[in-house]
């Protein structure tokens, strides 16, 4: 099998608020709008795409219709110190607060208003043991 893309779908009761979260704060934009699916866009890289649905539309099968939960998305970023100034300056919540992590990561946390929670990371040099977990192919330099 030939996987020609790949993109998670977030399931929610109120799609256009969804869809400004991520618009207004993380710039994507809509490639195709409809009141029940949208189909976001990074404006900055047309491969990091995200749909967001009505979580009680039919195309869903009825034992699975409902909210997202137990999802967390990862966005990695340029300057994770900037998308975080900007974010703590816009009100969003700030559940993990930035920090340093020496598994590779300087990274916060915040969440979506479906309570979906985005990790927004920037890559840093591992330290200590961890920097032995790593395949050199996957080896974060700066």
């Amino acid at each position: 099998m030939h996987i020609t893309s790949w993109y998670p779908v977030i399931m929610t009761g109120d799609v256009a608020a969804t869809v400004a979260f991520y618009a207004e704060h993380l710039d994507f934009r809509p490639l195709f709008t409809s009141d029940w699916y949208v189909h976001l866009q990074s404006a900055h890289d047309e491969a990091v795409n995200l749909g967001v649905l009505d979580g009680d539309h039919e195309t869903i099968p009825e034992s699975a219709r409902g909210r997202a939960g137990g999802l967390l998305l990862t966005l990695e970023v340029d300057d994770v110190d900037a998308v975080h100034a900007r974010l703590v300056a816009a009100g969003l919540p700030i559940l993990h607060s930035l920090r340093d992590e020496a598994f590779g990561q300087r990274h916060f946390i915040t969440a979506d208003p479906n309570g979906v929670l985005v990790d927004v990371v920037t890559p840093i040099p591992p330290t200590g043991e961890f920097v032995d977990q790593y395949d050199e192919s996957g080896l974060p330099t700066a």
